[in-house]
């Protein structure tokens, strides 16, 4: 399991795209865990979103979600290295 966990919701519109392939290629230190859901109850269908380790990151484009879920891995890598 990686140092940055991404949960992602298996109704999530972030699910648009390959979120796990993308994010696991780009970051070996993280591990994406998809479930059936998150308890942000109505949001999935809303936005597309994510958890990174305990904050909650979303966007209206699914393009601009996994962009900003980037700079939060990016920003928590700051703090292993």
């Amino acid at each position: 399991m990686g140092i940055i966990v991404v949960e992602i919701c298996d109704g999530s519109l972030i699910n648009e795209i390959d979120v796990e392939s993308i994010l696991e290629a780009e970051f070996p230190e993280v591990s994406v865990i998809e479930n059936s859901c998150l308890s942000f109850c109505g949001m999935c269908a809303k936005r597309p979103y994510a958890i990174v380790n305990g904050k909650r990151i979303f966007a209206k484009t699914t393009e601009e979600c996994l962009d900003k879920i980037r700079n939060h891995i990016e920003s928590e890598l700051v703090i292993y290295s």
